[in-house]
C-alpha cells in the first residue's frame, strides 16, 4: 500500500473523494487529508507520503507553493494536482516542478481513480528496480574477487580492527579463522627471464612463453594463476596481485606457540615449488621473501612488511630464491607498537563507539602484549602510550582527570604496580568505560543546555516574525542540522512545532488578560497574517479567538 495525503479547502470535495473512490483496491492508504498548504507542509514532514493529491487554488498556501516545497525535500513524492479549466495556464507552471499528473475539474471519481492507477505503476516499476535482489546478487558475484583481493591488500598493508577483519570475511565469503598466518611477497626479478636450462623433453610442458613481452600485469597474471593452481591443497590460503607483487597469505589451523617455528617449514618448501614451477613454465625467475609468523589475523600486517624487508637483502643474497626474514634478520619478538591508527581508534571510541566496540579494542590491543613475551621495560611504554590517548580523549571533552582516575596523577604509580598484561587489561578497560560514560553524561548535559539557551531565545522573540530556525542557530553558533535533531530529541517535537505552540499559550493569555483585538494580538505573537492566526488558534483550542475571550471553553 502507498501512502497518500489529500489536500483540498474544500470539505465537500474532500469528503466527497474519500467516499466515491475505493482507495485501498487501487493500493493506496490516505494518512490523512488537510484544508490548505500550510497544514499539508506538516501533514507530508509526520508521514513522508507517496503521492500528494493536492489543488491549487487554497488559502495561506496554494498547491504549487506546496509542490515546490515538496520537491525541494521530498523528491521522490509524487504529485497529482487537481486544477479548474480557468486556471490551466497558471497550473502550465506544475510542468516546471516536475508535477507527475493533473486532473483537469470538474472531473469523475473514475477519472481521478484512472490517474492514481497510472502513478501507481510508476511507483510498482521504481520499487521493482530498487527490489531487484537477483540483479544486484549478480553484479556483486561477479565483482567479488575483486573485491577480496582489495580487502586482502587493506588487511597486510595497514592494522585493521577485528570487528571489520570479521565482517568483510562474512560479506567477502572468506573463511581466514585460523591459528597462525605467514605472508610472502613473490616479485619478478629485474633481468625478467631464465635462461633454457632444460632439455628437449622438458620443454614440451613449456606451453607460455612471456620471455618477450613488457606487459607486468600479463605476467602478474600468469604467476597468480600457477600460484593458485599450487596452493589447492591448502583451501584456506590466499593469493592476489598488490602493487606489482603476487602476495600469498598462508593460514594454518590451531598451533601452539611451541609449534609456531615448525609450521613455517611446510610453507617454505611450498614457496620453493611455486618459485621452481614459475622458473620451469613461465621462463621467468622470481625471488619471494617470506615473514614471521603471526597468531593474530589482524597483525599480519607486521608480517608482509618483514616479507618486504627480506626482498632487501637480494642485492647480497642474489635473486631467484627464497628469503625467509627469520634468516637474514634476528627478531625475537614480532614489533609491538601503538601508532597514530590505534591511538586514533581509541579515541574514536571513547568518544562515539558504543560499549562492545571499545571492549573489543582494548582487547585486541592487549592480546598482543599478552602472547609477545616483551620486556617489563617495553611494557610499561607500550601501556604508557595508550594511556596519553586516553588522557587526551578526556582533555578534548574537558573531563576532570582527578575524577577519572581517582587521584589525578598518582594513576602513573599505579602503573608500576601490575605484573602482567591481563591485570592491566583489566584495570584499563574499567577506567576507558569510566571515561566513555562520563563523556557521554557531559554530552548529553550540553545538550540540555543548548535546547534550554534555545527555548530562552524563543521566549523572548516569538513576537518577531521573522523567527525561523536558521536564526536561533546563528543566536547559538551552530547548524542547523545538527540543532534540528538535538531539539526535535529533547523536546519530543520539530522547531516549527514548538515556536506555534509558545506562540498559541502567549495569544490564549493576550486574549484573556487584555483588550487587544484579535488582529492586534496575531501581530505581536508573531502572524502577518490575522486569518491564518485565527485559523491556527481554531486547530489548536477548537475554537476561534472571539469565541476563546468570550469564554467558551477550548477541547
Amino acid at each position: 500500500m502507498y501512502k497518500l495525503i489529500l489536500v483540498d479547502d474544500e470539505q465537500d470535495v474532500r469528503e466527497g473523494l474519500l467516499d466515491l473512490i475505493d482507495w485501498k483496491s487501487l493500493g493506496y492508504q490516505i494518512m490523512d487529508t488537510a484544508e490548505n498548504g500550510r497544514e499539508a507542509l506538516e501533514l507530508v514532514e509526520k508521514h513522508i507520503p507517496d503521492v500528494v493529491v493536492t489543488d491549487i487554488q487554497m488559502p495561506f498556501m496554494n498547491g504549487l507553493e506546496l509542490s515546490e516545497w515538496i520537491r525541494e525535500h521530498n523528491p521522490a513524492t509524487k504529485i497529482i494536482i487537481l486544477t479548474g479549466y480557468e486556471e490551466f495556464e497558471y497550473a502550465q507552471k506544475a510542468i516546471r516542478l516536475g508535477i507527475d499528473e493533473y486532473v483537469l475539474k470538474p472531473f469523475s471519481a473514475r477519472e481521478l481513480a484512472s490517474i492514481l492507477d497510472k502513478v501507481k505503476k510508476q511507483l510498482d516499476e521504481e520499487m521493482s528496480a530498487k527490489e531487484n535482489v537477483q540483479l544486484l546478487t549478480e553484479h556483486y558475484r561477479k565483482n567479488l574477487p575483486i573485491l577480496q583481493s582489495l580487502f586482502l591488500s587493506s588487511l597486510v598493508t595497514r592494522k585493521l580492527p577485528q570487528q571489520e577483519i570479521r565482517e568483510k570475511c562474512q560479506h567477502y565469503d572468506l573463511d581466514l579463522h585460523g591459528g597462525a598466518y605467514v605472508v610472502s611477497v613473490i616479485r619478478i626479478d629485474s633481468h625478467g627471464s631464465a635462461g633454457h636450462i632444460y632439455s628437449g623433453s622438458e620443454t614440451k610442458v613449456a606451453t607460455i612463453s612471456l620471455r618477450d613481452t613488457k606487459d607486468i600485469q600479463l605476467k602478474l597474471f600468469a604467476i597468480l594463476n600457477i600460484v593458485d593452481e599450487i596452493i589447492h591443497r591448502n583451501p584456506k590460503d590466499k593469493v592476489f596481485i598488490h602493487h606489482d607483487e603476487v602476495v600469498l597469505l598462508s593460514v594454518y589451523g590451531n598451533v601452539t606457540s611451541d609449534e609456531m617455528g615448525n609450521a613455517l617449514t611446510p610453507t617454505l618448501n611450498l614457496l620453493e615449488e611455486i618459485r621452481y614451477s614459475i622458473e620451469r613454465y613461465l621462463k621467468l625467475t622470481v625471488t619471494i621473501g617470506v615473514g614471521s609468523t603471526i597468531s593474530d589475523i589482524a597483525g599480519v600486517y607486521h608480517s608482509f612488511q618483514e616479507a618486504e624487508r627480506a626482498l632487501d637483502y637480494r642485492m647480497i643474497l642474489g635473486s631467484n630464491k627464497v628469503i625467509w626474514i627469520g634468516d637474514v634478520e634476528s627478531q625475537p619478538f614480532p614489533a609491538i607498537t601503538f601508532d597514530e591508527t590505534r591511538e586514533k581508534e581509541l579515541i574514536r571510541c571513547l568518544k562515539v563507539g558504543s560499549d562492545r566496540e571499545l571492549t573489543d579494542l582494548i582487547e585486541e590491543l592487549f592480546a598482543g602484549l599478552i602472547d609477545s613475551g616483551i620486556s617489563y621495560q617495553d611494557f610499561h611504554v607500550y601501556l604508557l602510550m595508550m594511556l596519553t590517548a586516553v588522557i587526551k580523549a578526556a582533555q578534548d571533552v574537558h573531563v576532570d582527570l582527578d575524577q577519572l582516575f581517582d587521584g589525578g596523577v598518582a594513576f602513573l604509580s599505579q602503573l608500576s604496580k601490575f605484573t602482567n598484561a591481563e591485570e592491566a587489561k583489566v584495570w584499563f578497560i574499567n577506567m576507558s568505560m569510566k571515561l566513555k560514560n562520563s563523556i557521554a553524561y557531559h554530552r548529553q548535559s550540553s545538550y540540555n543546555l543548548l535546547v534550554e539557551e534555545a527555548k530562552a531565545y524563543i521566549n523572548k522573540h516569538y513576537g518577531e516574525q521573522d523567527l525561523s530556525i536558521t536564526k536561533v542557530c546563528k543566536h547559538l553558533h551552530i547548524s542547523t542540522g545538527y540543532f534540528s535533531s538535538i531539539f526535535k530529541k529533547e523536546t519530543k517535537m520539530t522547531f516549527v512545532n514548538y515556536l506555534m505552540n509558545v506562540r498559541m499559550e502567549a495569544a490564549q493569555n493576550m486574549l484573556r488578560l487584555s483588550d487587544l483585538k484579535a488582529f492586534e494580538i496575531a501581530d505581536q505573537v508573531g502572524f502577518a497574517d490575522p486569518n491564518y492566526f485565527s485559523f491556527c488558534f481554531r486547530k489548536k483550542f477548537g475554537i476561534s479567538p472571539k469565541e476563546y475571550r468570550g469564554g467558551a471553553k477550548t477541547i
